[in-house]
This record gives C-alpha cells, sequence and structure tokens, in this order.
C-alpha cells in the first residue's frame, strides 16, 4: 500500500488546528481612529491592559507593596510568601527592616524554608498557582 501523499490542503488542515486551539484570551483596544492620536485605552495590550482596565476600575492588579514583617521568621513560624508561580525570588532586609543589606533568596517548591544566610529568617512559599500552568 503505497503512503498518501502529503497536499497543501492537508498541510493547512494540520496547522490551522494548531493555530484556532483554545488559549488565553485576547485582550486588546479597538485603537486609535484615523487622523487621531490614540490613547492609552485605545491602543494597550496584554498585561498593560490588564492593568490599567484595573486602575480605571480602583483595583491594583499586581500586589507590588513590600512585605511587612512582623517578627524574625523561625521554621516554626515561618515567613509566608504567596505566590502564584512555582518560584519566587524575595529580598531580604533583616528584621526589624533594614538591619542588613537586600540579600535575594531564590523561592521554590522542592525545599520548605528557606533561609537567610544574613539575619536566618525563614522564608516558606505558598503556592497558590495552577499545578501544570506554563506546560505546552
Amino acid at each position: 500500500v503505497a503512503p498518501t501523499p502529503v497536499t497543501a490542503a492537508s498541510r493547512l488542515f494540520t496547522s490551522s488546528a494548531l493555530r484556532f486551539a483554545a488559549g488565553p484570551p485576547v485582550i486588546q483596544g479597538e485603537g486609535g481612529k484615523d487622523g487621531e492620536m490614540p490613547t492609552d485605552e485605545q491602543q494597550a495590550t496584554g498585561l498593560e491592559r490588564f492593568e490599567l482596565l484595573g486602575k480605571l476600575q480602583g483595583q491594583e492588579v499586581f500586589d507590588m507593596e513590600p512585605l511587612q514583617m512582623t517578627h524574625l521568621g523561625t521554621t516554626e513560624n515561618p515567613i509566608q510568601i504567596k505566590s502564584y508561580w512555582p518560584t519566587r525570588i524575595v529580598g531580604c532586609t533583616g528584621y526589624p527592616a533594614d538591619s542588613h543589606d537586600t540579600i535575594y533568596l531564590h523561592l521554590n517548591r522542592d525545599l520548605k524554608h528557606h533561609r537567610c544566610p544574613e539575619c536566618g529568617s525563614v522564608y516558606q512559599m505558598d503556592f497558590e498557582g495552577d499545578e501544570h500552568a506554563g506546560h505546552h
């Protein structure tokens, strides 16, 4: 039996199935009108548009506030770091704040506790994201 020849139509079908597969929603504005300079609301796309629309509704969509250190983290009572990603970089300045230069710690799910080598404060990542996010 001879193999089926590959035709242009069969190649289009196989690639178009991938192109039209379900994915994240497209977040974009309507664009500027002819002859006018577009506003941020009209031309922003992706995460920039998501952040802009959140600010217009009075919401901060990205938590950019510094972590409030109320105690020195210990293995019994570590500083909890919320993360929607499997890894997170945290800058420790000691307790009380600014006790030492910033030491960056790479938190991940492999270790339960991460300790600052300068002050000994213990951090624990609280992973709240999707376990399978980012896998294709």
